[in-house]
């Protein structure tokens, strides 16, 4: 996974991370967490405020 994959990055939150609301979660934190996903392989340089702010709309899509 890549930064740009956020339906998947979205997808794989709501499966690791399912008793968190995704509206909580700082983006300090939430850049980290998608860092250690199984499978995800991409630079923190990469990754933006926009990038965080659709993964956390995706993650919440998929929680609902």
């Amino acid at each position: 996974m890549k930064w740009t994959d956020v339906r998947e990055i979205g997808i794989a939150l709501a499966d690791s991370k399912g008793e968190v609301d995704p509206l909580t979660v700082r983006f300090t934190d939430l850049l980290q967490w998608v860092m250690a996903l199984p499978g995800f392989d991409d630079r923190e340089e990469r990754c933006n405020e926009k990038i965080l702010e659709a993964i956390q709309m995706a993650w919440l899509d998929e929680r609902d």
